[in-house]
């Protein structure tokens, strides 16, 4: 199958430089033109997603080359652009910048060429005149292989700093497709890890995104913009399908019979365990009910579409709820997925719903598989900041001053709900809390870094840990888990 779905890749020479405003300003104001615009961004970014989802009115989905692998993007961008008539795709940090110690791998020069797509290169021309068509020229010419399709000037300050922008940017031949001038910054608060998420300030957010797409109409040419997307490469591969994905595996082909016996009854070799190669294979399943609970709410609002997808593809009924307002566990509820947020800019909210912390640690001590990551660890443990917490774990959570930042090398310590024992992925950890342990629980992980240490707990049917993972990369994780959950 190929597909030239129009596309772009919004880019910047770093951060701060304004993608964010330019990618969401884009999506709305190509939305509002009738187009149906498919959200995306480079990397394990969760927050940018939101804004992405409320400018479209669609899923904002990852495109993350470290996490999934090179051999996903395509079909990960694809699956999210089906039906689409155009899609964007905001970079992470500067257009070359990747994983640390791994080259240009899941930078968005890399995203872009395994995309096939064309990149806009968002310049801060704050400061300087001439000097841009240096900063243009080395961008546009550090690697033949990223096509960058043209520049959208940022913080211009006048029309006679416009007029001499595009005099310098003529030499390079690079086309100016947008001036933004300076303004007020766009409502969009910060606060440690970032934007404040959208489920937190929906209203607000909703205003921002139509002074994004105000901003970017006014400044942009987007009948060039869309000509542009329109060049993109085809891209020869087939969307990603979650059922697809979780399917289990084939066995292999028993070998020929000879004259001399029938063949084995069983494979060469015997069975072998779980691995990430090698899926095992669950009991044929029929339609249960098996209802797998998923925190959301302005807790807990970091999460990869694809996760519940898997785990919907793989046959359970996934309900979400509201830790912050819901008193009991959805009816039913036989697992449990907690993901990442702010739980400790709501610590006194989680606490003083008692009931529902009862309900979770009633789910954990029955053996029922609950997965938990990062702000779902903090829940689960003893308390957070002092605050009392749900006490599954016997462990002390508390804010620190210190950011915890990076892509992780993993392996599983043991066996758990999610992975066999030796099970190889790839996650990312972005905290500022600590968690002090107690005792009574395994490790989840064991991390591939300098001090390779390890991290997590695995307690009965309770996998916990700070580590971000993208299930695309492993849907044998979503598979495992629901067939815990129906056989717990």
């Amino acid at each position: 199958m190929s597909s030239s779905v129009p596309r772009l890749v919004v880019a910047a020479p770093s951060s701060g430089s304004g993608k964010t405003t330019v990618a969401t300003g884009l999506m709305a104001a190509f939305a509002a033109r009738g187009l149906a615009v498919s959200p995306h961004k480079v990397g394990p970014d969760y927050i940018d997603p939101g804004y992405h989802a409320l400018a479209t009115g669609r899923v904002g989905r990852n495109l993350d080359a470290y996490l999934c692998g090179p051999e996903l993007v395509g079909p990960l961008f694809l699956h999210g652009a089906r039906g689409c008539d155009l899609a964007v795709v905001e970079g992470v940090m500067g257009l070359y910048d990747g994983a640390a110690g791994e080259g240009e791998l899941a930078s968005t020069a890399h995203v872009a060429k395994l995309l096939r797509a064309p990149v806009v290169l968002v310049v801060d021309a704050s400061s300087q005149s001439r000097s841009v068509a240096a900063l243009v020229h080395g961008f546009v010419s550090w690697d033949p292989e990223v096509r960058v399709g043209g520049v959208i000037l940022n913080k211009v300050a006048s029309d006679r700093h416009e007029e001499m922008l595009r005099e310098a940017l003529e030499q390079t031949g690079v086309p100016v497709l947008g001036v933004l001038r300076r303004a007020p910054q766009v409502d969009t608060p910060s606060r440690h890890l970032g934007l404040v998420p959208v489920a937190e300030r929906r209203a607000e957010a909703v205003e921002a995104v139509a002074a994004m797409a105000a901003q970017v109409s006014g400044g942009c040419d987007l009948e060039a913009l869309a000509e542009l997307a329109r060049s993109a490469g085809v891209l020869s591969c087939e969307a990603w399908d979650a059922a697809e994905a979780v399917a289990p595996s084939p066995p292999p082909p028993l070998p020929f019979p000879s004259s001399r016996g029938s063949a084995p009854s069983t494979p060469p070799g015997g069975s072998a365990p779980w691995t990430p190669d090698r899926p095992e294979r669950p009991r044929p399943r029929t339609p249960d009910g098996l209802v797998v609970a998923v925190a959301g709410g302005s807790a807990f609002t970091f999460s990869y579409a694809e996760n519940t997808e898997l785990l919907a593809a793989a046959g359970a009924d996934v309900v979400p709820f509201d830790p912050l307002r819901d008193e009991e566990l959805p009816e039913g509820t036989r697992g449990l997925v907690i993901g990442g947020g702010f739980p400790e800019v709501y610590a006194a909210e989680l606490s003083a719903n008692e009931p529902l912390r009862k309900a979770v640690a009633h789910l954990a001590e029955s053996g029922a598989p609950v997965a938990a990551e990062c702000a779902g660890l903090l829940y689960l443990c003893r308390e957070l900041d002092g605050q009392p917490m749900c006490g599954v774990l016997d462990a002390g959570a508390r804010m620190t001053g210190r950011l915890t930042l990076g892509y992780r090398d993993a392996v599983a310590v043991g066996d758990s709900v999610l992975a066999a024992a030796g099970t190889r992925l790839r996650g990312h950890e972005f905290h500022r809390t600590a968690v002090e342990p107690g005792a009574g629980a395994e490790p989840a992980w064991g991390l591939r870094t300098p001090q390779r240490r390890v991290e997590g707990f695995v307690q009965r049917g309770v996998h916990a840990s700070y580590l971000h993972t993208h299930w695309a990369a492993q849907p044998g994780v979503a598979r495992r888990f629901v067939e815990r959950c129906r056989t717990s």
